[in-house]
């Protein structure tokens, strides 16, 4: 158990452990998803892997599948070439987003994740308002979020102090730094705050230097970048699947596809968290069930009219908030439409079988 500990298997974990598995199984952690097949690792090895026909049978929506930094009991084959994955151990915390497009069901983005770092690059993709959702996202999964802003020799310090105020502004006590991906001294300080033994995760668009910036931290050039449009700004998916890797220091860093679109599902508690005066100014509506839109006595209202909220926060907060109620009303309807789907097939089959 020992080989893993530098995977990031603490004592949360080990405390899981079922001992009792260990005589059929070895612990391993993913550390990288392509679709349907994964890479896990036991320290000593990064190995292929699949789940069991039982696994697959018994899934019944996306969170029941393995993401990165997901640790697994697995089975190891041909001469520990092939690892087939039997059981998830339990997460601490897992982010996830609504997929992109109509559909309305949930994606993983990746697992006991300690830190989750949002980039943002300071020209044309810097934007307040995907900021909020980002951290709405992980305040959800109860992670300790950080803001890295990239390409600081393209903006002029005045610029930069004012982008970082406009943060502080509405999130107080998060960490920013910014930062080029061209100044070696910029890399070395970022390094600084990649604690050993801690999950990392990297978010942000495509163009905001993730991969630059891994490359620089692990000082390869092991990730492929693409160039940036002129006419936008924005790059290409230069990461295509989520993938795991240990600094020199010891801190895990999980890489992310860019993401363009950032869809919210069930996400209540990290609205509370992320629009904190929100939630305390409501604590004052005359009426328990205000909707902060209409209502005479709403606190929220009167807040915006005196200036304690500014209505862009507010109305990124109104948007979020129905559009996470939506997605979370059909998920639950889709769901529902499953279950009588199964228990329709579960009865056809029986009475088949009894026939």
């Amino acid at each position: 158990m020992n080989e893993i500990v530098k995977l990031g298997f603490d004592k949360w974990f080990q405390d899981r452990v079922e001992t009792s598995k260990l005589d059929s199984f070895q612990v391993a952690r993913v550390i990288a998803v392509n679709k349907n097949s994964f890479v896990v690792s036991t320290d000593s090895n990064d190995i292929y892997a699949e789940l069991t026909g039982k696994y697959l049978f018994n899934v019944e929506s996306p969170l029941d599948f393995p993401t990165i930094g997901d640790w697994v009991y697995v089975q190891l084959f041909d001469d520990d070439t092939l690892a087939i994955i039997h059981e998830i151990f339990p997460r601490r915390s897992l982010l996830k987003r609504k997929t992109s497009g109509k559909k309305i069901e949930y994606q993983l983005i990746a697992a006991n994740i300690d830190t989750a770092i949002i980039m943002q690059s300071l020209d044309s993709n810097f934007n307040l308002r995907r900021l909020e959702r980002y951290i709405v996202m992980i305040n959800e999964s109860n992670i300790t979020p950080m803001i890295f802003l990239s390409k600081s020799d393209l903006m002029n310090p005045d610029e930069i102090e004012n982008n970082v105020k406009a943060i502080q502004n509405i999130i107080p006590d998060i960490k920013i730094l910014t930062f080029s991906n061209n100044s070696l001294e910029d890399i070395e300080n970022l390094k600084t705050h990649f604690s050993p033994s801690e999950t990392f995760c990297l978010l942000g668009s495509s163009g905001v230097g993730k991969t630059t910036l891994l490359n620089n931290l692990i000082h390869q050039e092991l990730y492929k970048t693409q160039p940036i449009r002129e006419k936008d700004g924005r790059g290409k998916h230069t990461t295509t699947r989520r993938e795991l890797i240990v600094l020199e220091n010891g801190a895990i860093v999980i890489d992310n596809p860019g993401m363009r679109e950032l869809g919210v599902i069930g996400i209540e508690a990290g609205l509370d968290n992320t629009f904190d005066e929100i939630t305390e100014l409501s604590n004052h509506c005359r009426f328990t069930d205000c909707t902060h839109t209409v209502e005479q006595g709403c606190a929220v209202l009167k807040g915006i009219e005196e200036g304690t909220i500014s209505s862009e926060r507010y109305q990124n907060y109104r948007k979020m908030y129905k559009e996470s109620l939506y997605n979370e009303m059909s998920y639950f309807e889709k769901r529902q439409k499953d279950k009588k789907f199964g228990k329709f097939l579960h009865n056809y089959l029986k009475n088949k079988k009894d026939k």
